[in-house]
């Protein structure tokens, strides 16, 4: 039977509170954050620790295949295969469509490339996160974190979860819509399934990542081949006048741009598990760049290829343009498509639950979220409550009214914080000129990508002001938050003793332990 888990370190220091560089646990003595001292162990009858035992860490399991397959299997999910219209829509041309294609693969290279400088340069797991604690110090960083546990991620996982869901039932439903409680019951086993793989073996999570992986791009190739056919047999004729149609509007841009970069969203992920990647000098690099060359040149022939059968008018009236497309080319192995689609959707459901439970285990760790999710399973050696915790919020968002307006709203914070992550890149080669750095980028990248994503998102209040606004004012909620979670140490006892209370028996039901202690 498991025994009482470790007291924790307690301290008479009055007044205690965020040391945001470090390891912390919660300490029961003032309701605030201190640097800790636990052991990575449940305790035993006695004080002396088994000859020999293991450690409980997170281990360094990723290799460059399983990083390259994390950002290529979590960037391409359905909107490439079901709805690639959002960009033609805003930018009124084929050839214009095809022009912001290019330019975000592009842009969304940059960066890449400047988080593969942040993170060899901060060999922390927690991305966005870590790098704006880093930079700019732990009330952005708790702003962050606070929307994307409570919205951003468990909303997106429901989202990219319904459409895994609903091409799941597709070939079952051929000749009737399928019921709307059929796709929530099937996207919720999904979603399950999902968190229990990652919460039981790292090794199996990213073995299925690979596989899934070449699913994806196997369906890519089953669109791109066909139109390079069609191509071969002279079937240009979408692509005459390539950029006359609808004027561009240029309120219509950031639109554009967020379709683009939202398609592109995820090389960003890596970042998110440093600690765990092997060599992380040189394959987070490699990782990075492999991949986006993959998914860009993938991006732009699959659109291509569209037009090489599909007009313009036809793909935005088209609800799912792949199977539109297969349906004309490839006769019955058309069927096969919403199976691969929802092979690619499940595959961006596990890389992105995989990647962000360590944002939440890192934030755990430096205090700015409960202990208990920086906790480690001592036998799976996985962060198994920063996994399992999305499931419940993921749940509440899959059932609840309009998800899409609410992710409407935040799509502006995700580039707003990227835009200052980057930003920070060159604030630290002023600040800190000396700090090592493997890889170094042109100071012209980040230097560009931070201006589009900041133009960009100073343009979106001119172009779609309430949405913004409300995104704005769902982002400041984090600012009390903090000073009430984190910054105020006088909570009443009571509440220390429930909160202290239910993170033991957490931990015992769980069977997790806080990871032994040591400087990154």
């Amino acid at each position: 039977m498991i025994g009482q888990p470790p007291r924790l370190q307690q301290t008479d220091a009055p007044g205690a509170r965020a040391t945001h560089r470090k390891p912390v646990v919660a300490t029961i003595s003032k309701g605030g954050y201190l640097p800790g001292n636990v052991s990575g162990k449940l305790p035993s009858m006695g004080d002396q620790e088994p000859p020999g035992q293991e450690k409980v860490v997170l281990k360094k399991k990723i290799t460059l295949l399983r990083g390259v397959s994390i950002i290529i299997g979590t960037v391409i999910g359905s909107g490439i295969f079901i709805s690639p219209k959002g960009i033609l829509q805003n930018t009124g041309s084929v050839g214009m469509s095809l022009v912001f294609w290019s330019a975000c693969g592009v842009l969304s290279l940059f960066g890449a490339l400047s988080y593969a400088e942040l993170g060899t340069s901060i060999k922390k797991s927690g991305g966005h996160y870590t790098y704006i604690l880093e930079v700019f110090g732990p009330l952005l960083a708790f702003v962050r974190v606070w929307v994307e546990l409570l919205i951003i991620r468990p909303g997106a996982t429901a989202v990219i979860s319904l459409a895994f869901g609903r091409y799941i039932l597709e070939p079952f439903f051929v000749q009737c819509e399928i019921p709307e409680l059929a796709i929530k019951l099937v996207t919720a086993v999904g979603i399950t399934v999902v968190m229990v793989l990652n919460s039981m073996s790292v090794s199996w999570s990213a073995r299925i990542q690979i596989f899934l992986t070449f699913c994806k791009l196997t369906a890519i190739l089953i669109i791109i081949v066909p139109g390079v056919i069609q191509l071969i047999k002279g079937h240009t004729q979408h692509f005459e006048n390539a950029f006359s149609g609808r004027d561009t509007n240029l309120m219509g841009l950031p639109l554009a741009f967020y379709y683009g970069m939202y398609a592109y969203a995820g090389w960003f992920y890596l970042n998110f598990i440093t600690e765990e990647v092997e060599n992380p000098e040189k394959n987070i690099p490699l990782a990075i760049c492999i991949s986006m060359a993959i998914i860009t040149v993938g991006y732009v022939l699959t659109n291509v290829a569209y037009f090489t059968t599909i007009s313009a008018e036809e793909l935005l009236l088209s609800n799912a343009v792949a199977v539109t497309f297969s349906e004309r080319l490839l006769g019955n192995f058309s069927l096969a498509v919403p199976i691969f689609v929802a092979l690619s959707c499940f595959g961006s459901m596990n890389g992105g639950v995989f990647a962000v439970s360590r944002l939440f285990y890192v934030a755990s760790r430096e205090g700015h979220l409960p202990e208990i999710l920086s906790m480690i399973h001592v036998h799976k050696h996985t962060p198994l409550p920063a996994v399992i915790v999305l499931h419940p919020l993921t749940m509440i968002m899959l059932f609840s009214g309009d998800l899409y307006s609410l992710l409407n709203f935040l799509s502006f914070a995700r580039w707003l914080f990227m835009g200052l992550v980057v930003a920070g890149l060159i604030y630290l080669r002023y600040k800190r000129p000396d700090m090592h750095r493997p890889f170094k980028v042109p100071l012209f990248i980040p230097a560009l990508f931070s201006f589009t994503c900041l133009f960009m998102v100073i343009l979106s209040l001119y172009s779609d002001p309430f949405s913004t606004g409300m995104g704005f004012l769902i982002t400041l909620t984090g600012v009390p938050a903090y000073y009430l979670f984190i910054v105020w140490d006088k909570k009443p006892k009571w509440f220390r003793q429930l909160s202290d209370r239910i993170t033991r028996t957490l931990q015992i039901i769980l069977e997790v332990v806080p990871e032994d202690s040591k400087e990154l």
